[in-house]
């Protein structure tokens, strides 16, 4: 029997890479899981009683594109947040991020761009599904490092010309999973100046916006209203797993240009899973409601500050700007789990499993990722042994 080739290529996915690594071992003390960003802060009060007030609507097909109202709540949330005015027509719902990161490879990437192969640029490390979306569309992925070097973030404009003209579709996440970099008002800006010469889409992965140890990072909309760019040139995404804890809703949407949108809703009315009724209208809600997102913002900075006193003096540490993970530098990250694990029962993530190795060189080699997402207290006992495991 035949089967496909085009994902043949991918990798084992992180986390069952990382249950062959570990899990023939035992654990050398009570397990502290700090490998997956599963939010485990408080569900806000109020999902519940919306979920129980409209069970009955799991018993009929929900709008494809959104509730109206849930569409005018993202709207509200997007005005508030970065000053952009947008119409329904220019926003999606998305049974989750997830979805949409990978269906804009559907959506949007050309067969050819000037006669060729079309390119999506990925930064490297990145959120694999970013990868597996180039491939499904017969693109080729080109994965552009973000490390120290560069900030952290990938540097685009140092491609060669003949890679940009090629370049159909750019992802760029912002607060960085995995590093916790964000990018500035000038990078976005001159991204998507790049975008205009020559010819892409930028994609804004912006899922961890909303958890940030100072500033509000900027966001790729909100630069392009600013400067009066394409709308075509930017699709953003957003959800409600970190901002709000509820990752298991599986709810975020998609903004963007009115024919991106158009092209989103067209695929997702053949091949996608809308949300059910009951969710939006939990959705609805919390895209309206920024008190709970505020106190869950305040108890990652309160984390930020319990991983900067367990790691000072540590040569190479560096907290992250946004988002909830740590980006840990170590002389080989799967030897270095693997030791943590079997010495102190401590779980996380070699770095090399969410990069890919290019020219010989893979930039997650050197670093674990640990995900700020227990209570505080069991949260400030991982990072004290990981530290005295590794660094002392």
């Amino acid at each position: 029997m035949a089967f496909p080739e085009r994902f043949s290529n991918l990798p084992e996915y992180a986390f069952p890479r990382l249950r062959a690594l570990l899990d023939s071992h035992p654990a050398g003390g009570e397990p502290i899981a700090m490998t997956i960003g599963d939010p485990r802060h408080a569900v806000p009060d109020f999902v519940a009683p919306i979920l129980a007030a409209h069970t009955a609507e799991f018993g009929s097909y929900p709008a494809n594109e959104g509730r109206a109202e849930l569409l005018a709540a993202i709207a509200g949330w997007i005005r508030l947040r970065y000053g952009a005015e947008l119409g329904p027509d220019r926003i999606m719902v998305l049974n989750g991020t997830r979805e949409g990161l990978f269906d804009a490879c559907m959506a949007l990437c050309p067969e050819v761009k000037r006669g060729r192969q079309p390119v999506v640029l990925i930064p490297n490390p990145f959120y694999q599904p970013y990868a597996a979306a180039a491939l499904s569309v017969g693109a080729e992925p080109v994965f552009v490092p973000a490390t120290a070097a560069t900030g952290f973030l990938p540097d685009y404009r140092g491609l060669p010309a003949d890679i940009l003209d090629r370049t159909a579709l750019v992802y760029i996440c912002s607060p960085a999973n995995p590093q916790g970099a964000v990018a500035s008002r000038d990078y976005l800006a001159d991204l998507l100046d790049l975008a205009e010469r020559h010819d892409f889409v930028v994609l804004a992965d912006e899922c961890y916006s909303e958890i940030w140890r100072d500033h509000a990072p900027v966001g790729a909309l909100q630069v392009a209203d600013e400067q009066g760019a394409n709308p075509e040139r930017v699709a953003v995404f957003h959800s409600l797993s970190k901002r709000s804890n509820l990752a298991g809703l599986r709810s975020g949407f998609v903004a963007g240009g009115p024919e991106a949108i158009r092209r989103f809703r067209q695929l997702r009315a053949y091949g996608g899973a809308p949300l059910p009724g009951p969710i939006q209208r939990v959705s609805e809600r919390a895209w309206g409601d920024e008190a709970h997102v505020e106190a869950n913002r305040a108890l990652y900075q309160e984390k930020y500050r319990i991983a900067d006193k367990v790691f000072s003096g540590v040569q190479g540490y560096q907290g992250p700007e946004g988002g909830f993970f740590l980006w840990l530098p170590v002389e080989d990250g799967e030897a270095a789990a693997l030791k943590l694990w079997r010495e102190t029962g401590v779980r996380v993530l070699p770095g090399a499993y969410l990069a890919r190795e290019v020219a010989g060189h893979n930039p997650g080699k050197g670093y674990i990722r640990v995900a700020m997402v227990a209570p505080k207290e069991e949260m400030r006992r991982g990072l004290i042994q990981l530290r005295d495991c590794l660094y002392t």
